[in-house]
């Protein structure tokens, strides 16, 4: 496999080459490339240029190619397919999970017009049941394909079964254990089968320390315990503890890079999950909100400062650090919110640790206030200016940062609290409050010490 690097005269040559018809030297050029770089260079492509392309492929090349390709691009390649050929070419080709996955994009007619031309009436059901799961759920995330043995079965029936068993699974990370019933009661160590006797029962050698996941638990939970145990595959059971299916590492993966993407873009003000693909229309209706609430804590700022006007005028010299005292809070505010925001999504923040995570960010706040407001209080000494002003810059500084490192905590865990998802915090919604707020303390502070010594 080689390290391929997309350029432009690699996508005007495959063009030339599909103009041409010439068959030969485009599988030339995509032989060596692996299916990521295959759907990399579809995306440079218009439809029917990547027709030619996708039909010179091996089937199973064909199929994890459009498993890498961006959503829109494959929604856009499947609708204009006969729902045959993505049954024969494709979603025969590929796991339950990512087949699911793939007709999950498709309107239900053409769902179960591409499930009815599948040969395999079982796998057809598998993806069909997969199908009926919420997406975000581990039920939407599982495969099917996985191996299992009886707890009753002999180690020489256990072998014959698992090599028939391995045909249809590509990566074998454990064998699972279920009893008669089908429900889920240990793993089983090859090692350990191996080294015993050829008449013991699978049920004394098994690992009953197993951990599992029900079908209906959120993504973001599948995503934490696999990555709290250090799992590469995670076991999915039904509400009765049967063995239904399987997720692996690299549909964890999948929710952890949406998620960060998702918490990102809130963090930014974009209100819903969009692409750079994605309409006018979309991106608008995504940004718009914030900037909205944006606007309206600017207002409200305008409103709060005319209130001073009185102030500003007598001293005008204290508009110049209205920008500073605004921009230090926002900082501030955004730094405790994004740790606090980190550990909740990764789980370390534990149930009980609300005060003793305050206490903590309120003495780094102190720290940092104390040294923030020293340095603005040195400078403005040295500069020669009036002691009224260096008194309010330096008493403002001190207050808004530990404001600001307490509500850009406090929020995020409250938010938590109560079901709303706490990366909203990180946000506008942290800068815009703590603006307004410390803009107010800032001339508080001002009409309190011009009043003392002026």
């Amino acid at each position: 496999m080689i390290n391929f690097e997309l350029t432009r005269e690699y996508i005007e040559n495959l063009r030339e080459l599909i103009e041409v018809n010439d068959e030969t030297a485009i599988k030339l050029l995509l032989e060596e490339l692996h299916p990521a770089d295959i759907a990399e260079v579809y995306e440079e492509l218009d439809l029917d240029e990547a027709k030619v392309l996708y039909f010179l492929l091996d089937d199973d090349t064909a199929a994890d190619v459009l498993t890498e390709l961006e959503e829109d691009d494959r929604r856009r390649f499947l609708t204009s397919l006969p729902s045959e050929v993505i049954a024969k070419r494709f979603i025969d080709r590929m796991d339950t999970d990512d087949a699911a996955d793939i007709l999950g994009e498709l309107d239900v007619a053409k769902q179960q017009e591409v499930l009815s031309h599948l040969d395999d009436i079982s796998n057809a059901g598998d993806i069909a049941d997969l199908l009926s799961y919420d997406e975000d759920t581990a039920g939407g995330m599982m495969a099917k394909e996985l191996i299992k043995v009886k707890e009753n079965w002999s180690v020489p029936t256990c072998l014959r079964s698992m090599r028939k068993q391995a045909e249809e699974v590509d990566e074998v990370y454990y064998v699972y254990v279920v009893n008669a019933d089908g429900v889920l009661v240990g793993t089983l160590s090859l090692k350990r089968m191996l080294l015993s006797p050829i008449d013991t029962q699978i049920k004394n050698i098994l690992n009953d320390d197993i951990i599992s996941v029900r079908v209906d638990a959120a993504s973001e939970e599948v995503a934490n315990i696999m990555d709290k145990y250090g799992l590469v595959a995670l076991p999915v059971i039904d509400g009765v503890g049967r063995l239904v299916g399987r997720i692996t590492i690299d549909d964890v993966v999948d929710v952890m890079r949406e998620e960060a993407e998702k918490d990102y873009q809130m963090a930014s003000g974009i209100t819903e999950d969009v692409e750079i693909s994605d309409t006018v229309w979309i991106h608008t209706r995504a940004r718009i909100p914030w900037l909205l609430i944006g606007m309206l804590g600017g207002i409200i700022g305008s409103r709060l400062v005319g209130g001073f006007v009185g102030l500003l005028q007598q001293h005008p010299e204290l508009a110049f650090f209205m920008p500073l005292i605004g921009a230090m809070g926002g900082n501030v505010g955004i730094q405790s919110s994004a740790i606090i925001v980190q550990s909740l999504a990764s789980g370390s923040l534990g149930i009980d640790t609300n005060w003793t995570k305050l206490l903590k960010e309120l003495t780094i706040a102190l720290l940092n206030a104390s040294v923030l407001s020293s340095i603005i209080f040195g400078y403005n000494y040295f500069i020669g200016a009036e002691l009224a002003l260096t008194g309010t810059v330096a008493a403002a500084m001190f207050s808004v940062v530990v404001f600001a490192s307490l509500f850009g905590t406090f929020i995020p865990l409250f938010l938590s609290k109560i079901k709303i998802d706490p990366a909203v915090a990180t946000g506008p919604f942290v800068t815009t409050l703590n603006d307004i707020i410390g803009m107010f303390i800032y001339l508080m502070f001002g009409t309190l010490f011009y009043n003392l010594f002026v």
